[in-house]
């Protein structure tokens, strides 16, 4: 527990540490493989804080040095050209794209600064870990977890306490679960 040396009451294990295996993203893709491109349908599920679905239509090509992807949502009646995640430093990535929307009947560029790192003050990670079961088909899972490391303290003399323990903070979760089917031509 945290050291009180302050008058308030300790806080409990269960609001340090918490861990919400309940994702919020649930995506269902089906790719097929064909002449040195990637077709792809996805279906996506948006649990919280509202209950949305996208289907999306993806066309990217599958060699290494890709690119971009193009991206047409029917539902929205929206088209996209994305450019893939271009590294500017270890930790930091740039995507830029363009898109119409037939439904507003407008054009604009998009753009989007990521990390995998920090956020709000906390340290956090985010990340995505794959895990093929069979040829064909793959998870994967989204996950974050934001931190804060247990650090000790203690004085001798200065009117600080002796020895004070500040437990640290978890708060990690699975945001997103995607199966994928992809067939090979």
């Amino acid at each position: 527990m945290d050291g009180v040396s302050n008058g308030e009451e300790p806080v409990s294990w269960d609001e340090l540490y918490n861990i919400n295996l309940m994702p919020s993203e649930l995506f269902l893709k089906f790719r097929k493989e064909v002449q040195g491109m990637r077709i792809g349908l996805n279906f996506e599920f948006y649990n919280a804080p509202m209950n949305e679905y996208h289907a999306k239509l993806v066309l990217k090509p599958l060699s290494p040095e890709r690119r971009w992807k193009f991206m047409y949502e029917p539902v929205h009646h929206d088209v996209h050209i994305l450019s893939k995640k271009i590294p500017i430093t270890k930790f930091l990535n740039l995507q830029v794209g363009i898109g119409h929307s037939f439904q507003l009947h407008t054009t604009g560029w998009k753009w989007k600064l990521t990390t995998c790192l920090g956020g709000n003050g906390l340290s956090r990670i985010r990340n995505k870990t794959s895990l093929g079961l069979f040829h064909g088909l793959d998870f994967r899972f989204g996950w974050r977890a934001d931190y804060v490391l247990p650090e000790i303290t203690g004085a001798v003399g200065t009117g600080e306490p002796l020895f004070n323990m500040n437990s640290g903070r978890l708060q990690a979760s699975l945001d997103r679960v995607e199966a994928i089917l992809t067939h090979a031509s």
